[in-house]
């Protein structure tokens, strides 16, 4: 089965087309669980599946996604920009906006630069959900908003901020990383009873006015190096508590993303991606996967 790896700042997908996967009745989830799989797969952060036929008129392509442990997600910021460079590298697409519709509605992403496998995009990532039914938590009492929030944690009491990007967040401001085990912390949460779809979980430590810097725990995955909704959840919390402007600079492990909270209620996400290898999978009776990387 043929293949292609992007990173962007440093969140890594597999890119399949649909006609590409294995003949018959393919267990997507569990192709997934071993692509992504780091020791006996190519591993990733997830598997990119580029649909053969468009859901709507309103998109030029569509995708489905899947998380490393074989759950399939409604979006993901990173790795749809991930399938737009994959569309502009392979040649199958020219003009400078291309339009992709998710699980979570058609994502525009406009190419602003490019240099040999490195491009860097504008994203329009739609307006935020921030009521508590439509992200979804679970309160004593609903919230138009969600901020300040308490979360009982073990013995612990922790303030959060939630949002939905078209997938769940909860965003925790910090002073330091190194004084909270947020690998710990994130994996409570993001099972946490509160939040009946599970929950993404970012940690924020605020810079300035205009940076934070953020670490990630991602639903279905675990610690990544960024994530594009993320990012968005993370500045969008720093913005409700009043701790930024609202265009902001996001520090990740992999990099860096701008996000910007428009007047008009939508977020943009400017970021990189650069592609990585083309590569065949091996399958093997048993469901085993290798990768042979062939340029």
């Amino acid at each position: 089965m043929q293949f292609q790896k992007f990173q962007a700042v440093g969140n890594d997908f597999v890119i399949v087309r649909e006609s590409d996967l294995p003949s018959g009745d393919c267990d997507v989830s569990h192709l997934a669980r071993r692509i992504c799989e780091r020791h006996e797969g190519p591993g990733a952060d997830g598997l990119e599946i580029l649909l053969t036929d468009r859901p709507t008129t309103s998109a030029d392509f569509a995708i489905r996604i899947f998380n490393a442990d074989g759950g399939e997600t409604p979006i993901s910021g990173n790795g749809t920009r991930c399938v737009a460079a994959y569309l502009y590298f392979n040649d199958l697409w020219q003009s400078p906006v291309v339009r992709i519709n998710t699980g979570a509605g058609t994502i525009a992403l406009t190419l602003k630069e490019r240099a040999g496998t490195r491009f860097l995009f504008e994203t329009e990532m739609g307006e935020p959900r921030l009521s508590s039914v439509e992200i979804p938590v679970l309160l004593d009492v609903p919230r138009a908003t969600v901020v300040r929030e308490k979360l009982q944690i073990d013995e612990d009491e922790v303030e959060f901020t939630a949002c939905s990007m078209g997938n769940p967040h909860c965003s925790i401001l910090v002073d330091q990383f190194e004084t909270v085990d947020w690998h710990e912390l994130g994996s409570k949460i993001e099972h946490h009873a509160a939040f009946p779809e599970r929950t993404n979980v970012e940690f924020i430590r605020v810079l300035d006015r205009r940076r934070i810097e953020v670490r990630f725990w991602e639903r279905g995955v675990g610690p990544t190096l960024s994530s594009g909704t993320g990012s968005c959840a993370a500045a969008i919390a720093s913005i409700l508590n009043e701790k930024t402007d609202r265009r902001v600079e996001v520090l990740t492990p992999g990099g860096e993303l701008v996000v910007e909270w428009r007047e008009d209620g939508r977020v943009v996400q400017t970021g990189e991606v650069v592609a990585v290898y083309r590569a065949e999978l091996i399958l093997d009776s048993e469901g085993g996967a290798s990768a042979v990387a062939y340029s």
